[in-house]
């Protein structure tokens, strides 16, 4: 996601805000938004390891000082385990940036943001989505719905109902 123009990679904000404080949020989101923000039932595993990030020196990273590091020791409570699976780098990037785009076009759909506008300013200075890309809806501008759309498709059929598109999105590539 660094190489995308994140500041920090997703494991990395979560251990730095607390683990216990995203499975709280999680836990809201699941409450208001339905399915589409159902928790991961890893992260319930993660927690009962006393797994709570920077703050517990203990995450998905040890601490030692102001040094981290990956705890290997973590992998054994996510999917597939232990063993890791190997994963291609951008399609793990494809997967969270169409996440982040679908929802943030169900955001505008649900009337939780009044414009595309607001959507980009906020991901941009509230969410450390990358600056030079105008935000969210401005990146979807210049990729274009259909490519979108087909991408989204692409995904859903990979990995389930979680990529299905935003009805608008779907709307707006026709």
């Amino acid at each position: 996601m660094t190489d995308f123009g994140f500041s920090v990679v997703p494991v990395t904000l979560l251990d730095e805000v607390g683990i216990d404080v995203g499975a709280k949020v999680a836990k809201v989101m699941h409450h208001h938004f339905g399915d589409r923000m159902s928790p991961p039932p890893s992260m319930a595993k993660v927690l009962a390891d006393g797994r709570l990030g920077r703050k517990a020196k203990k995450g998905f990273y040890t601490y030692d000082g102001k040094r981290k590091r990956v705890d290997e020791t973590a992998y054994a409570l996510l999917p597939p385990g232990a063993g890791r699976l190997a994963l291609d780098p951008r399609d793990a990037q494809e997967r969270l940036v169409h996440a982040f785009l679908n929802e943030s076009v169900l955001c505008l759909q649900e009337g939780i943001l009044r414009s595309p506008r607001d959507g980009d300013v906020g991901a941009i200075f509230g969410l450390g989505f990358p600056p030079f890309l105008g935000g969210p809806f401005r990146h979807l501008d210049r990729l274009g719905a259909r490519f979108a759309l087909e991408t989204m498709e692409k995904l859903r059929a990979r990995h389930g109902e979680r990529f299905a598109p935003a009805p608008m999105l779907v709307d707006l590539a026709r």
